[in-house]
């Protein structure tokens, strides 16, 4: 299937993109740790069936040095001891952040309450605003077919 259209071809969806990446780039210069931001960018991509986003955030947190057992991981998080408990704590958050229609409550209080045991203002701040954002993300991507496979490490970087 190919892409149903191209955004950056439109002016409305080159606005759009620009001012996208930029709150994104608002969440990358955050004090969120960046192996944190890319496995819950790859979770909540999972979850969503973003295959471009599974592709960008994989190919990124390699590039920033991330293992491939950690990355080979994320699907089964709850079922590996390689996560830290506040990357533990984001997953969860990132989970039932990315999964509202399944839970009449949305975010439990207790996954709340684990994420700001490890997260300060700040970084509590930035990982919902990434939950918001990657969800976002994978919804365009997904309604506008974007299969993964061709994504290289940076290549958004002058976009922003």
């Amino acid at each position: 299937m190919e892409p149903r259209i191209d955004l950056f071809a439109t002016e409305i969806g080159t606005k759009f993109a620009k001012r996208f990446a930029n709150a994104a780039q608002v969440i990358d210069r955050s004090p969120l740790p960046k192996a944190t931001q890319e496995l819950v960018s790859l979770r909540a991509s999972q979850i969503n069936g973003c295959g471009w986003c599974v592709d960008m955030h994989t190919k990124e947190a390699t590039a920033a040095g991330e293992t491939a057992v950690r990355l080979n991981l994320v699907a089964a998080w709850r079922e590996a001891d390689v996560f830290t408990e506040a990357e533990q704590a984001a997953l969860a958050l990132a989970e039932e952040g990315t999964r509202l229609a399944d839970a009449h409550q949305g975010v439990s209080d207790e996954t709340w309450a684990q994420a700001r045991k490890h997260y300060d203002d700040d970084q509590i701040a930035a990982l919902v605003s990434l939950v918001a954002v990657i969800n976002a993300a994978n919804r365009l991507a997904v309604i506008l077919h974007q299969k993964g496979g061709s994504y290289e490490p940076g290549m958004f970087a002058a976009f922003t």
